[in-house]
């Protein structure tokens, strides 16, 4: 290891990582970004993990008696693989390894929710709404750990850093789809 190589060798400035705000036109230059942004729910000023959620969920209420359990399972899992690449690239090209704009990560993990507890009513789905907000909000225990867990990749020396962060950025919402799965689970048992 030469002295270069140590850790605490200081990023060269082109190197270093430039933040990019989202704009409308940021997400409409790459169909990763209209994806990952949330067609425009993730550009919201404020809250833009509540209005991704909300926007799941509108898009669960249009779909919900038009798609069969099956369709509903693929429609998810396709939006997960596809979300991971969506998400590195539109982090890649912000600059930021878990923007708070990609919103994609919340419809996914809300969708595998709401299909999960139906057939459900509207209160049930708001009590879902609820308690996934709260979990995605608040990261308590295992959801704080997956937030974390791709924090520290260095973009700079990691050629698959973006990939990971991708992955960093669904992971947490899964987990905290799980969380709220298992709270409505353990409500029902009781």
């Amino acid at each position: 290891m030469t002295p270069s190589d140590t850790p605490t060798t200081p990023i060269s400035p082109d190197k270093r990582l430039r933040p990019i705000t989202p704009t409308g036109h940021f997400m409409m230059a790459h169909p990763a970004h209209v994806l990952a942004l949330g067609f425009g729910s993730g550009l919201s000023p404020k809250a833009p993990g509540t209005m991704g959620t909300l926007w799941a969920w509108g898009i669960f209420i249009l779909l919900q008696h038009r798609l069969t359990e099956a369709q509903w399972g693929w429609l998810i899992v396709i939006s997960i693989s596809l979300g991971w690449w969506a998400c590195s690239v539109t982090a890649k090209h912000m600059q930021v390894l878990d923007p708070g704009s990609i919103v994609w990560d919340e419809i996914a993990a809300f969708w595998l929710v709401l299909w999960l507890i139906g057939p459900t009513g509207f209160w049930g789905q708001l009590a879902a709404f609820a308690l996934f907000r709260f979990f995605d909000a608040a990261k308590p225990g295992p959801v704080a750990w997956a937030d974390q867990l791709y924090h520290g990749v260095d973009p700079a020396n990691d050629p698959f850093a973006w990939k990971k962060a991708g992955w960093g950025i669904m992971l947490d919402d899964l987990v905290a789809a799980f969380c709220t799965l298992l709270v409505i689970a353990l409500w029902h048992a009781w």
